[in-house]
């Protein structure tokens, strides 16, 4: 068996001033939201568009195992003084 790939047609225009608006099924399939930044790239005759990952992926889950702690050395240090006593 071959694996088939999935196609997305979707069109967009071009303001006067070279802006777009990315559509809303686009976004979702690459992930991106307001204020992300897009990488467009010629490969041969395609052009193809992709998401610029600038964050790690798991910077969203930092210090969700430590509520009310804030991060940084000094406000661990002080967490930790407070349950030695």
């Amino acid at each position: 068996m071959t694996a088939r790939k999935s196609t997305m047609q979707k069109q967009a225009k071009i303001t006067s001033k070279g802006q777009i608006t990315v559509p809303r099924d686009v976004r979702r399939a690459l992930g991106v939201q307001a204020g992300d930044h897009l990488v467009f790239e010629s490969i041969g005759d395609e052009l193809r568009v992709r998401a610029l990952k600038t964050k790690s992926v798991f910077s969203k889950y930092r210090g969700i195992g430590n509520p009310g702690i804030s991060s940084g050395r000094r406000n661990i240090s002080l967490w930790l003084r407070g349950l030695r006593g």
